[in-house]
């Protein structure tokens, strides 16, 4: 069953994945002709400030798929060299930090957007920017990271209280390290 429930969330991850990939395309491209412009002694002014929003927001919401698809780093020489049932005990562990940290980040994150609501501030650029519209997805990009790592460290609890080290491991591991010490 947690591994049901991982791959739904992977997929939903992955299709997260895939919108911010093409809002990045989108503001790619839209830089790309805007720097196409400046040769013409035309522009549309503020691409930089754009570009800055996209990657804070996408970085925040990017987060969950990289942790569905083990992609974030981790250094884990001692855990490469234990059995399975230590390695399990590590990830879980590693899980249950990860997850402390991220409500953390998500907690402090929530009275930056919400001053922005409340003041209805804009930022000191020409384009003048309503923060909330950039700091409200950013923070939910948040909270969506800590909901994936909260979930992903109960699955993985619940694998390891069932003994089923190596589904821990498939869901919560860290293979590229292992990989090169092989």
């Amino acid at each position: 069953m947690e591994l049901r429930i991982f791959n739904a969330l992977r997929k939903v991850n992955r299709a997260i994945a895939l919108l911010i990939g093409l809002g990045l395309l989108g503001c790619a491209m839209f830089v790309l002709l805007d720097i196409i412009l400046r040769q013409f002694d035309a522009s549309f002014g503020g691409t930089e400030e754009i570009a800055g929003y996209a990657m804070a927001i996408s970085t925040a919401w990017g987060m969950g798929f990289a942790l569905m698809e083990l992609a974030h780093v981790r250094i884990d020489l001692v855990r490469a060299r234990t059995g399975e049932a230590m390695r399990a005990i590590f990830d879980v562990f590693s899980m249950v930090v990860t997850s402390a940290v991220i409500v953390t980040i998500a907690i402090k994150a929530w009275p930056v957007a919400e001053r922005a609501i409340v003041n209805g501030s804009r930022a000191n650029t020409p384009l003048g920017t309503p923060l909330a519209w950039v700091q409200v997805p950013w923070f939910a990009g948040w909270v969506w990271f800590a909901l994936m790592c909260c979930a992903v460290t109960l699955l993985v609890i619940s694998m390891l209280l069932r003994g089923r080290f190596a589904d821990v491991e498939a869901t919560a591991g860290a293979f590229a390290e292992q990989d090169a010490l092989q």
